[in-house]
């Protein structure tokens, strides 16, 4: 991981790796407060999420807890005070993508702002 010493990165960090746990998937409220309300993904297969459509899926369990994302390459780096850029490979289940994520922090503490997925084979 890149400035592992920057506590606004580790926070991202902690925040991405949340999102992938299958627990806190299944509670909206805990999404709810990882996610910006102005978020956004463009996902791997070039959809569009917001907020409200991420609440449904995640709700349908599409990370099981026998199978849960495996996560290699996070780097992480702060772009300005306050903004902070991971980006990392994730296998779930053989979907395999490269994924970039922006997190910023609020008064209520890091969340993501955007998300996006660029598949690989």
């Amino acid at each position: 991981m890149t400035d592992e010493s920057e506590p606004a990165v580790r926070a991202a960090v902690d925040g991405e790796m949340a999102l992938l746990d299958p627990e806190v998937r299944a509670s909206p409220a805990r999404v709810l407060e990882l996610l910006d309300p102005e978020f956004t993904e463009i996902g791997a297969s070039g959809r569009r999420w917001d907020v409200e459509s991420i609440l449904t899926v995640m709700s349908g369990g599409s990370v099981s807890p026998e199978s849960p994302v495996e996560v290699s390459e996070m780097s992480g780096v702060v772009l300005a005070p306050g903004i902070v850029h991971l980006t990392y490979f994730a296998d779930n289940q053989g979907r395999r993508a490269w994924r970039s994520s922006l997190w910023r922090l609020t008064e209520t503490g890091w969340r993501m702002y955007f998300h996006q997925g660029t598949s690989t084979s």
